[in-house]
């Protein structure tokens, strides 16, 4: 007979559950009901939405049309407030009553607040600018009010205030972190690996940390101006976010007179403490005194309760989690297992420290197993850990190759020594076994596989195990995914495809490009800057700018700095200038008490630390072209002395370097362009190792080398032809970079551009015009260049109301130290 399943909660630990049931045959009618007017999200991928690199389709689980596909009522918007236990009803506060036979609660958590003065209003609910961070509605309201606003206080320096801090970097030009701890992630790290994680965040993403800071007050009376620490500090800010942890929501297991701790008391089967048909799972359950925040175990405790529940095996148990952790923290390697401190001083701790490069590891072996390991900035080992962690397995005598590569060996484990049961996403708790069932029943793509089993499509640390995972299933066979070869990820076309489509339709505009080409119309964050260069590319001064399409850097044609002031570059042609220009720039660095003055490596001089409503100001008092140091655009064009006073030059790189600079000055790219122009083969202007690169011979000639990079990736530039004049560089420049303009990915600099398509075929078309097409690219970029306007003339006439709207004071930086 079947069976009626009610299940209040659903978040991930309810829906999951559920699923399992359904994978097992259970003999259920199953009616859920959820808090949230939705279908099931991960709520591990709301920094991703916040930061931008998610849209709200790509972190739903379960749509509407799931539960409808499985039979299932859903009750999305609904609460549950009482349960009758002995009538087996449950009241929802709409009034209905809904019988059960056997009832699963897996109400989760909700974000805790602590009781600071003024972060709320009995009537109003939070001040206004304050939000915590625990669901979609949460985010949503999140990313509306910081859009307009500038700074941003986090308050709680765990995993989701860190993912906050991270994301917030997308809306405000400045995010200050509060722990009230001595060190980040204390839960999770000892003292010197959260000390390590720290540095990392403030020097690597721009984030202020500041630890033992207890948040005693919200300011602001209409709306919040800034927050104040116990000891008296002040920290202006007009946007806070709560992320200090959470709590089970318990609230209706206590109203049914449920026994209620910290959490709902369970069974090692997951049943409520003397209950026979009520269940408990996920993060609101209380287990042999442990309540559990991470997925992993969530998924575990689901697969017993379905176990126990559908009769597959009414002798599953869950005996507790062995805890373990491994995932990117606001983008930094992050692993954690076990306890986090020796306990005894029998236990061997081995600890590898490297500060310059933010590496932090230590193991723990307690009788020769492992019980504890903590992986800060590198973890390429992290798996074996964490299986010689799970399975208590033998370890090496050596205790060195648990934490590095002796004798070159790979870094990870392989897909062919993992168990079949090894867990590889923690995130949506998928295993090896899971991969490589999905492989063997025909999906041969990467994405294909992600898609049917979840795995990778939480924090995403995961993937390239699954792409070895699925490569080594399917023996070879693997195909490629389709989305690989998109240009965008929100528009399912590769380049060639979405060029001719955008010509056809004559599509002129972002939003144009969505409306016809992707279905629904959905807009993609991730898409817009990329779908913005590559129409600006093919349409020149016909393109209509939509200003939500621009990264800030664009939108206020300056470079974003860590303290969210602005730096000015001026543009010095071929790194020349003249006595007058250094004066201007040496007048207004005073006039305007600019913190720093800066030579750069492509010989400019550049401003630091100008707030953003001061650079129409700077601009209209430099009265000089930009310098374009911000863009995917063509930047400069580096130069050495050249024949006119170098006693080796055999060629003016100065004349042809201010040349190329003038001609092709804002070029828009699919990557940013650096070039440079050396009088000599001694490359004193470093040409070998540039986007385009262009040497001085004897005979007069020139040499064009291209894809080259001395930046995070080293490579030489491939020589793709050698010229007799100064005018066959400047045509064959063009023509190269429109090539690369037209064809190369988005972000794809020409180092990886030249290789992928080779030089000898880029030769055959750029210099042979073997194609038929050299003509083409010459009018083309020629379009390009008529079509340029200088950016900084928006001084004038500002784009938007606010596109240079007053900051709130921004912190102060140390003043660079000068001689006297």
């Amino acid at each position: 007979m079947t069976e009626r399943l009610v299940v209040i909660g659903n978040g991930m630990a309810g829906a999951r559950t559920v699923e399992e049931i359904l994978a097992r045959d259970g003999d259920f009618t199953v009616t859920m009901f959820g808090d949230e007017p939705y279908g099931n999200y991960n709520r591990i991928m709301l920094s991703n939405l916040l930061a931008g690199v998610e849209t709200e389709d790509g972190i739903f689980l379960n749509d509407l049309a799931w539960y409808a596909d499985n039979g299932i009522t859903l009750h999305a918007g609904t609460k549950i407030e009482r349960i009758d236990r002995f009538a087996k009803v449950v009241y929802a506060g709409d009034g209905t009553a809904t019988p059960y036979d056997k009832l699963i609660i897996a109400t989760g958590s909700s974000a805790w607040v602590p009781p600071i003065k003024g972060i709320s209003n009995p009537h109003r609910g939070y001040h206004q600018g304050v939000f915590a961070f625990r669901t979609l509605d949460d985010t949503r309201g999140m990313i509306r009010y910081a859009r307009d606003h500038e700074r941003a206080v986090v308050i709680g320096g765990g995993l989701l205030g860190l993912e906050a801090a991270r994301g917030l970097q997308n809306h405000v030009s400045h995010v200050t972190l509060l722990h009230a701890m001595g060190h980040l992630m204390n839960t999770q790290l000892d003292e010197k690996a959260g000390a390590m994680l720290r540095d990392s965040v403030e020097n690597k993403l721009g984030i202020d940390v500041i630890v033992n800071a207890m948040t005693s007050e919200i300011l602001g009376k209409d709306r919040v101006t800034g927050v104040k620490l116990g000891d008296g500090t002040v920290i202006d800010c007009d946007v806070v976010v709560v992320a200090a942890g959470i709590r089970p929501n318990t609230q209706v297991a206590a109203n049914s007179d449920l026994t209620v701790e910290r959490g709902i008391v369970v069974d090692d089967h997951m049943r409520a403490e003397g209950e026979e048909d009520i269940y408990v799972v996920g993060e609101c359950a209380q287990h042999r005194g442990s309540l559990y925040g991470l997925v992993a175990p969530l998924w575990d405790q689901a697969k017993v309760l379905a176990d126990h529940i559908t009769g597959r095996d009414l002798a599953a148990a869950y005996h507790g989690s062995k805890l373990s952790t491994k995932l990117k923290v606001a983008g930094i390697d992050v692993a954690s297992m076990g306890i986090k401190e020796p306990e005894s001083d029998d236990d061997e701790v081995i600890v590898y420290n490297e500060p310059r490069k933010g590496v932090y590891k230590q193991i723990i072996i307690r009788d020769g197993v492992l019980v504890g390991a903590t992986l800060v900035g590198d973890n390429r080992k992290a798996a074996g850990l964490i299986q010689a962690f799970d399975r208590a397995t033998p370890l090496p005598e050596d205790r060195a190759e648990l934490l590095f590569d002796i004798g070159g060996g790979a870094g990870e484990i392989t897909p062919e020594e993992m168990p079949d049961d090894a867990q590889v996403c923690n995130c949506n708790g998928v295993s090896k076994g899971a991969i490589c069932g999905v492989v063997n029943d025909g999906c041969k793509t990467v994405g294909g596989v992600m898609e049917k089993t979840r795995a990778g499509k939480g924090c995403g640390t995961c993937k390239p195990l699954v792409q070895r995972i699925v490569e080594w299933a399917a023996g070879g066979e693997v195909e490629e995914d389709p989305a690989a070869s998109w240009y965008v990820p929100g528009v399912p076309m590769p380049k060639p495809e979405l060029m001719a489509a955008i010509r056809k339709y004559e599509l002129k505009s972002v939003s144009s490009v969505f409306m016809k080409l992707v279905p629904g119309g959905e807009h993609d964050a991730k898409s817009k800057m990329g779908l913005a260069s590559l129409l600006k590319m093919m349409w020149a001064g016909e393109y209509v700018d939509e200003r939500d399409a621009r990264f800030i850097n664009d939108r206020v044609h300056a470079n974003i700095q860590r303290d969210g002031t602005f730096s000015v570059v001026p543009q010095m042609k071929g790194g020349v200038t003249t006595p007058a220009q250094l004066r201007r720039i040496a007048e207004v660095a005073e006039k305007h008490q600019v913190p720093m003055v800066k030579l750069t490596g492509g010989q400019r001089i550049d401003l630091l630390g100008i707030p953003k409503e001061k650079l129409p100001e700077i601009w209209a008092d430099l009265d000089m072209p930009s310098g374009y140091a911000y863009g995917k655009s063509f930047r400069t064009v580096k130069t050495c002395v050249g024949s006119d006073f170098c006693r080796f030059g055999v060629g003016d790189s100065t004349a042809l370097g201010i040349a190329l600079e003038e001609r092709y000055q804002g070029l828009e790219g699919p990557g940013k362009m650096k070039l440079a122009v050396t009088g000599c083969p001694r490359n004193c202007a470093e040409a070998y190792v540039k986007d385009l690169g262009v040497v001085a011979i004897d005979g007069g000639k020139w040499e064009i080398y291209v894809g080259g990079a001395a930046g995070a990736h080293i490579r030489k530039g491939d020589l793709l032809t050698t010229v007799e004049s100064a005018e066959e560089v400047i045509r064959l420049t063009g023509r190269f970079l429109q090539y690369y303009r037209e064809n190369a990915n988005w972000l794809e600099r020409t180092y990886t551009f030249v290789p992928r398509i080779g030089v000898d075929r880029i030769r055959e078309i750029v210099v042979d015009d073997s194609d038929g097409i050299a003509a083409a690219l010459d009018a083309a970029v020629e379009e390009a260049v008529q079509a340029y306007k200088d950016p900084w003339k928006e001084r004038a006439e500002p784009a938007t109301p606010g596109q240079f709207r007053t900051s709130l004071p921004l912190i102060v930086l140390p003043q660079v130290p000068v001689r006297s």
